[in-house]
């Protein structure tokens, strides 16, 4: 009688053991998401950004008059900050403050890398803004590397051209990086918007992560407060980009954090 009762609270334990794997893996999300929102810095609207309830990317570029006003705030905001660095692109496009250009020397370029990160000092990481020429050269895309690894930032590769070699020159350099998987905004219109933002969730579904890239458009804002929220029903979970980083083992977990397409 004795023994048969020491079996019970075993069996139970067993029971209940069982019973929180399976509740550890239904809570377990389907997916991750990170969205970056590129192009912040230039009007004072861009910080609208702040109030979307959701732990969204900024990519601020560096020397904007709202740059580090909307840096700051970002922190408070559940917003992590990346340096959203302009290059040249095959268009000849106005590239602003700091531009990167094949023109460079090395010295010149990395000086303009290290002047624009000075700038935004919560930046964990770094995407570029344009770029469809300057990503595709071997040499400068080093020279930023350099530069992001005496830092210990990561690299998303916006991906503007399809001849990028930027993502491949960060993984050489032992650089945690990834790449952008959807636009969102390529058109403002609302039908485009919603549309894209159903190619992120049928690829993060697929595919088990996904990076979005969108912009500080009242269009684009409208239309993520209003979808944002049906993620988390579906099983995704929005995070980061550093923390999509630390799942796939690219970055430790200790990194700091601060709280369109180029044609």
């Amino acid at each position: 009688m004795f023994k048969r009762l020491q079996v019970i609270p075993v069996a139970l334990c067993l029971a209940l053991l069982s019973m929180a794997h399976a509740a550890a893996a239904a809570d377990k999300p389907k997916a991750r998401v990170a969205v970056i929102i590129d192009d912040v810095g230039n009007s004072r609207q861009d910080s609208s950004v702040l109030t979307i309830n959701s732990p969204l990317t900024l990519a601020i570029l560096p020397h904007t008059p709202q740059a580090a006003k909307i840096a700051t705030a970002a922190g408070h905001a559940n917003k992590e900050v990346i340096a959203h660095l302009p290059m040249q692109a095959h268009s000849g496009n106005k590239l602003g403050p700091g531009g990167l250009t094949l023109a460079m020397s090395q010295t010149e370029f990395q000086a303009t890398v290290a002047e624009a990160l000075a700038s935004l000092p919560t930046a964990v990481g770094v995407n570029n803004h344009m770029g469809s020429l300057l990503t595709e050269q071997q040499q400068p895309m080093q020279w930023l590397m350099q530069e992001l690894s005496a830092r210990k930032l990561y690299f998303v590769d916006s991906r503007t051209s399809l001849a990028t070699v930027a993502e491949q020159t960060a993984l050489a350099a032992g650089i945690p990086t990834s790449r952008r998987h959807v636009f969102l905004d390529n058109s403002a219109s609302e039908e485009n918007l919603n549309g894209q933002f159903d190619q992120l969730i049928r690829y993060a579904l697929k595919h088990g992560e996904a990076i979005a890239i969108g912009h500080p458009h009242p269009a684009t804002i409208t239309m993520l407060k209003q979808r944002l929220p049906e993620l988390a029903r579906l099983g995704i979970e929005v995070v980061p980009m550093s923390e999509l980083l630390v799942q796939q083992k690219l970055l430790p977990q200790t990194i700091s954090s601060s709280a369109a397409q180029d044609q």
